[in-house]
């Protein structure tokens, strides 16, 4: 552990530099700061401690998604920091979607003193429970005062925060922060540094480190082998893929029974880890048939349902009794099926299964249509007319290096990697923001999730998705890093082409479809980001196959909306009439 350093000028500033020295000893390594004045005193404590990393981004909204991409990274608390006012507000959508897919935050929103609020001062509303139950755990700290006793009280809320950050289940937790002036560094005439001089800091912060993991008792249910039972592994974002991906292998090399994988878990790029991979499942059970033959008699859901609203019809249908395993507390069913919750881990399930000893004749019925519709899926893509943007995907499949990290816009680049992805062994790591399914804050968030990785990272996204938070790229002199944007410009929003609202124009085009018509290489310029008009397909799978080292760039694939909606329609209605 690094010296502690404590900085007594004034009471704000030891008040600031006890809270900082407290989140970093709790494992915190990096803060997002959005500029401004009341919130100085922990500024200038993020920004001069030795083991965080501070970075200032002036939009609070893409700070909040940016830090949102931090945290997703390496699974751990990443502390966001604004002043007073309104600026707070603008983090509301990236707390709502960290508290959905359960990613720590420490949102801290500096805050005028009691006696300025309700009085028309500056810069001042009503911040107490400002993101209402969007957050595990919310406290208003106490205006900074300088007795040991006080102190304490900071350092313990501290801890404690940092903790519901991350347990039981991990989200976001608001602390609010009165400071009274000054707000700068300035000297109080020796008043802080006489009471910090009392203190014995390295025994005050002896007990100080990260919170240790909770663990969760359950029962575990007999399975039987022998029934038509199916794994259900949605989207899923966990801190070792290769770990999960080995717990996941071994339930269902006991049970032998298959797995129905989303495109945006990781298990579709471990096929030599994860046995009985099922991928076009969705395909599959358009085919009334052999959706009828694969009813399944028990269904084992791992976290969260896939994307597909094919397959959730189909289980829904099939009355079958659901076991949903997450060590979340919520309700995570929405199918609100015959469902029991259990709330252990993939490990002590795996523990507890019995061993099939005779091939499954249901998983080997899966496994014939798997082929079958993946060999036809495969050829029809690359017979399809022009840059159909459902073939971006495959091709991204095909040509990412090794253990590249993808993140995928909401909206059709999602269900185009449950339609499209294929099982591979490369190790790819899905990541995307599908707990409030939101298409803001996509850029900031890869951009979060890239920033000082490893490897480089890849963002599939649309247009429209793009344009919603191209004040990301204002991160980019900060930004250490590789990121490549795969841009699908349609024009416009390309699911709505597949939603019953889309034979009614007028209104469809102008109030659902939104077309737009602006020049990507023109607004890259202006943010000094590298723009790549992609012409063909060789020249696409050329730049993904050499991804740059460091830096931002944007690969546009122009595909013609309508006509991409018309080919998957189309295809998806041939290859289930062809089972």
């Amino acid at each position: 552990m690094h010296s502690i350093d404590i900085d007594s000028r004034n009471l704000n500033t030891l008040w600031a530099s006890v809270c900082v020295e407290t989140l970093s000893r709790c494992g915190v390594r990096r803060a997002v700061i959005s500029p401004g004045s009341r919130s100085t005193p922990l500024t200038i404590a993020l920004a001069q401690h030795a083991g965080i990393e501070a970075i200032p981004v002036l939009d609070e909204r893409s700070a909040a998604f940016f830090a949102l991409g931090l945290a997703k990274q390496q699974g751990e608390p990443v502390v966001l920091l604004c002043t007073s006012g309104t600026a707070g507000a603008n983090y509301l959508p990236a707390l709502i979607e960290a508290r959905e897919s359960a990613v720590p935050l420490i949102v801290i929103t500096a805050d005028r003193p009691h006696e300025l609020r309700a009085c028309a001062s500056g810069q001042t509303i009503d911040q107490l429970k400002l993101f209402g139950d969007f957050v595990n755990f919310f406290h208003e700290l106490a205006l900074p005062e300088a007795t040991e006793p006080r102190l304490r009280y900071l350092r313990q809320t501290t801890m404690h925060a940092v903790e519901r950050a991350l347990q039981p289940v991990a989200g976001p937790v608001h602390l609010n922060a009165p400071f009274r002036d000054p707000l700068a560094p300035t000297e109080d005439g020796g008043l802080a540094s006489s009471i910090a001089s009392t203190i014995d800091w390295s025994h005050f912060f002896q007990h100080v480190e990260p919170p240790l993991s909770t663990t969760i008792l359950a029962t575990i249910p007999t399975f039987s082998c022998d029934v038509h039972g199916v794994i259900v592994a949605g989207p899923a974002q966990p801190g070792d893929p290769a770990s999960h991906a080995a717990m996941v292998g071994e339930i269902a090399q006991k049970l032998g029974w298959p797995v129905l994988v989303d495109g945006l878990s990781p298990l579709r790029n471990y096929a030599g880890t994860v046995p009985h991979l099922v991928t076009t499942y969705d395909t599959i059970l358009r085919n009334p048939n052999a959706a009828e033959r694969l009813k399944p008699e028990v269904v084992i859901c791992l976290g969260n349902w896939p994307t597909s609203k094919v397959l959730r019809a189909w289980i829904e249908e099939s009355a079958a009794p659901i076991w949903m395993v997450t060590r979340r507390l919520d309700n995570r069913d929405a199918l609100h099926g015959r469902t029991v919750h259990l709330p252990v881990s993939l490990a002590a399930l795996a523990a507890e299964l019995p061993v099939a000893t005779d091939p499954n004749g249901y998983e080997q019925m899966w496994a014939g249509y798997e082929h079958r519709m993946r060999v036809a899926l495969d050829d029809r893509i690359t017979q399809a007319n022009g840059l159909f943007e459902g073939r971006v995907t495959a091709l991204l499949a095909q040509h990412l290096p090794p253990d590249t990290t993808l993140c995928i816009a909401n909206s059709m680049p999602v269900r185009d990697m449950e339609y499209f992805w294929p099982a591979t062994d490369q190790h790819i790591r899905p990541m995307a923001n599908r707990g409030a399914n939101g298409i803001d804050g996509t850029l900031s968030t890869a951009l979060g999730v890239a920033h000082a990785a490893e490897t480089p990272t890849v963002l599939l996204t649309g247009d429209l998705a793009l344009l919603h938070d191209t004040n990301g790229w204002l991160i980019a002199p900060k930004f250490r890093g590789s990121l490549t944007i795969v841009l699908i410009n349609n024009a416009g929003g390309g699911i709505f082409e597949h939603l019953p609202v889309a034979q009614f124009n007028p209104p469809f085009e102008e109030f659902f479809a939104t077309p737009q018509k602006v020049d990507f290489a023109k607004l890259c310029a202006a943010y000094g980001i590298e723009h790549v008009a992609v012409g063909d397909w060789e020249q696409l799978g050329t730049h993904l196959e050499h991804l740059p080292a460091n830096g931002v760039q944007v690969l546009e694939v122009v595909t013609d909306r309508k006509m991409d909606a018309a080919t998957r329609k189309q295809l998806f209605a041939d290859l289930a009439a062809e089972l």
